[in-house]
């Protein structure tokens, strides 16, 4: 018999796009400039939930363990989340798991742009970051030594490129930078623009990026505010992943609030104060923990 869960899943949800219909009567007369309340919600790892001033809701990286299963990250994978609109930016395990949305519209690795109402997600096509010499994991070493595999561009193969997503709704212009290298070619910063908000992937172990990368990247964009993303939280990531915390960076930087839940809301006009300012969730989740702990159990 055919193994039912090879493939996309959709067909297996009970519910619809009756929501998308309502968004789409008036999703002519809707614009990402005009100003509004924006909702940015964090699930942790790398997966954030923007929702728009009208309601349409993005979730941005939801994350799964490995399909090997031979080197679990979480102790579970990503709770089945209802959204309206699912986006990946590269097809890591730890990023890519859009099947555990259940959602209207899935844009996997986007190279181009979404419109819908009050929201426009630009994808850019660039490369993952490949530079491990900074990380206390040499991950590129271990991929070449195992596997055979050369990850540097331009010849890497497919799960080593990568989307910078840019987000725009409520006048506001929000990037998640995802795990992409830190010096993409210089038409890259040119088509980046002007960014409000920036989600940047940030831990003691350096995994992704080293911290002079991360302070580069924000000296390039100039933004408003800098989120954290990509870090250890106790009760969610396994110890095997070396992630850490990103505490290291944190206690260098003047401007830092620790949110105190897993949701912040931003306006233009209150964000437009703004320089630099570092917002951080720690350890909150937009989720019950505790419910996706038991029912994976």
């Amino acid at each position: 018999m055919a193994d039912i869960d090879t493939g996309l899943n959709a067909w297996q949800m009970a519910s619809n796009h009756n929501r998308m219909i309502d968004f789409q009567a008036t999703a002519a007369a809707q614009s990402p400039s005009r100003e509004g309340a924006v909702e940015l919600a964090f699930f942790g790892s790398s997966a954030f939930r923007i929702t728009t001033p009208t309601g349409v809701t993005v979730m941005v990286d939801p994350w799964r363990n490995h399909p090997s299963r031979a080197w679990d990250w979480y102790f579970h994978d990503f709770p089945i989340t209802a959204v309206d609109i699912g986006v990946s930016t590269h097809a890591h395990f730890d990023h890519d798991a859009l099947h555990r949305l259940d959602a209207s519209v899935l844009l996997d690795r986007l190279i181009g742009t979404y419109s819908f109402g009050d929201l426009k997600i630009h994808g850019i096509a660039d490369k993952h970051a490949t530079d491990s010499s900074q990380a206390i994991y040499d991950f590129k070493k271990i991929l070449k030594h195992f596997h055979d595999t050369d990850i540097e561009p331009p010849n890497n193969p497919r799960s080593w490129d990568h989307c910078l997503m840019v987000i725009e709704t409520g006048g506001l212009r929000i990037l998640h930078w995802g795990d992409n290298r830190p010096n993409p070619p210089e038409e890259v910063w040119d088509w980046l623009g002007e960014i409000d908000i920036v989600l940047l992937p940030v831990d003691n172990s350096r995994h992704v990026i080293g911290f002079d990368a991360v302070d580069a990247i924000i000296d390039r964009l100039d933004p408003k505010v800098i989120v954290p993303h990509h870090y250890y939280i106790w009760d969610m990531t396994q110890r095997q992943s070396t992630l850490q915390v990103p505490n290291q960076w944190l206690d260098g930087k003047w401007d830092v609030t620790l949110i105190d839940g897993p949701k912040m809301t931003y306006r233009r006009a209150t964000v437009a104060g703004l320089s630099r300012a570092i917002h951080f969730f720690g350890d909150h989740v937009a989720f019950d923990k505790q419910a996706w702990f038991e029912a994976g159990r």
